[in-house]
């Protein structure tokens, strides 16, 4: 039996339809094709995504987006596999958790959404001069086990000669939303945070941003949009113009500045000041977070399964060919 959100992908299956689905984006009583979109959570890290439904590019490709956001691996991967949604935004690992589990409609990966982890490591004391090795014998407050963030957060540590399991308090048991929290509150030495929620700690003198996890694990399938195999047979159409217009975002995105994404997106996060948007996208633009086409390719899947093997969370070896299907997205990009 998987561990951890292994384990609840499956099993949380029957538990789909206590998931209210709440859309962000809906059909009009327009003929376009609706496509029900679960992402994981709602992050600026997804930024294109917004994007594309802001400017109007999936609309221009026929396509209505029903947006739900159902917080966290587990649900969103038991929302796609109990037809609640048709495409699912989560992490690749995921799928990977799927199939090792054994199944005769697998999860397919078709286009990539973000190539880096979006995590930073934030300290309580502002360092002189950051080095690694101040970590040793901290506190840290990590992320779930089993989930990206913490993977590629334990791949950037041990890469830089901290084993997070001995060399210090390693908290893994807080809720991820409960997370800020809990170091707002007093909890731990250092904690890694996505955005904004680093950049706030900065402003409010919480914590200090010393370390970039996304620019320490390199590039990776952090973000995806994957379908059920079966789903991708029968509507090829709809998923490539879906790639289409997500590939057009990803551009507007790459060729605009971040003041000016910060102003497009601005709708999905009415609770962060729009300051903190625009510093919060400009992070994650400078360390090249957003992927600039759909295409996931093998060295960025290989690198998945790596840094999930460095974990011990890899249930197996799977080939790029097996779950990825990079026919769509390089159709779309050329």
């Amino acid at each position: 039996m998987l561990k951890g959100i292994k384990r609840h992908i499956i099993g949380a299956v029957t538990a789909l339809f206590a998931i209210s689905l709440v859309a962000a984006g809906c059909s009009n009583g327009s003929t376009n094709d609706k496509v029900r979109v679960a992402e994981v959570t709602r992050s600026i890290f997804y930024a294109p995504q917004y994007v594309a439904i802001e400017k109007g590019f999936f609309e221009e490709e026929g396509i209505d987006i029903e947006l739900t956001t159902t917080w966290g691996g587990d649900k969103t991967m038991t929302t796609l596999l109990s037809d609640g949604a048709d495409v699912a935004l989560v992490g690749s690992e995921t799928s990977i958790y799927v199939y090792a589990q054994g199944t005769t409609d697998p999860v397919i990966n078709f286009a990539q959404l973000t190539q880096t982890d979006g995590t930073f490591l934030v300290a309580r004391e502002k360092p002189d001069t950051f080095n690694w090795e101040q970590l040793k014998d901290s506190t840290f407050l990590g992320q779930r086990k089993g989930g990206m963030p913490q993977m590629a957060g334990e791949f950037g540590l041990k890469k830089n000669g901290i084993d997070p399991h001995k060399d210090m308090n390693l908290i893994q048991n807080v809720d991820f939303g409960n997370i800020p929290n809990a170091f707002a509150s007093g909890t731990g030495d250092y904690v890694q945070l996505f955005e904004p929620t680093a950049s706030l700690f900065e402003k409010e003198g919480i914590g200090h941003v010393v370390a970039s996890f996304g620019t320490e694990s390199g590039k990776l399938p952090y973000t995806t949009y994957m379908s059920k195999e079966s789903y991708l047979n029968k509507n090829k159409d709809i998923v490539e113009r879906f790639t289409k217009a997500l590939y057009k975002a990803q551009q507007w995105v790459d060729s605009h500045s971040a003041k000016e994404i910060a102003a497009v997106i601005e709708p999905y996060f009415e609770d962060t000041p729009i300051d903190l948007i625009e510093s919060s996208t400009e992070r994650y633009k400078e360390q090249h977070s957003f992927a600039t086409n759909p295409i996931l390719d093998v060295e960025e899947w290989n690198n998945l399964q790596t840094i999930m093997d460095e974990a011990g969370e890899l249930p197996k070896q799977v080939d790029h060919s097996t779950l990825v299907n990079t026919e769509i997205a390089e159709s779309v990009a050329k």
